[in-house]
């Protein structure tokens, strides 16, 4: 191994130290608390080095979102392929979907509530956003029904898993209720 390979191993992973003590100072304090100073001192590197890799808080934020959609997406496609026929499919997918945003809260954050400089929806969105929503396109494309849009169908039922995630988490949807939602959303929106 080249010394040039070593370093850019070497490089790399303190990028993922970076992200991962990022994302458990997040999951364990909130965003608020999570600064370059703080990180720097868990990873006991110089914020200098840190910055080497991120130029602040922001693009930390927009790696754990990328690193978050790549989890998303794995979590739909295996709650999916594991589920009997469409309709079961799709309720697969919302259940992965909120479990997802319960367990990652702050991961949830960075993908859809926090400015972490990524792209949505455009030319330049990084394949693991793109990914993300192509495992609910996946699933959703064939039960939209009325001659809607795979895609317009698959945002809007994003969006309303979207609502109930942070609607949950917020305390404004009674918990007891909340498979009855997803059950709901299901009948009413899915054509299956």
């Amino acid at each position: 191994m080249s010394v040039q390979e070593r370093k850019q191993r070497e490089r790399a992973e303190r990028e993922r130290l970076i992200v991962a003590t990022a994302r458990e100072l997040a999951e364990r304090q909130g965003w608020e608390a999570v600064t370059t100073r703080r990180l720097a001192e868990s990873i006991e590197y110089s914020q200098p080095v840190l910055y080497s890799h991120f130029r602040g808080k922001r693009e930390i934020i927009g790696a754990v979102a990328l690193q978050g959609a790549t989890e998303l997406a794995a979590a739909v496609r295996a709650a999916t392929s594991a589920a009997d026929g469409p309709r079961a499919r799709v309720a697969a997918l919302a259940f992965a979907y909120l479990d997802f945003a319960a367990r990652n809260p702050a991961v949830y954050d960075a993908s859809f509530q926090l400015d972490g400089g990524l792209a949505y929806a455009q030319e330049d969105t990084p394949e693991p956003l793109k990914d993300a929503f192509a495992a609910l396109l996946e699933t959703l494309e064939g039960v939209a029904g009325g001659g809607v849009p795979p895609g317009l169908f698959t945002e809007v039922f994003w969006a309303a898993l979207h609502g109930l995630a942070t609607l949950t988490r917020a305390g404004r949807l009674l918990p007891e209720d909340a498979e009855a939602r997803v059950e709901l959303l299901v009948d009413r929106l899915a054509m299956v």
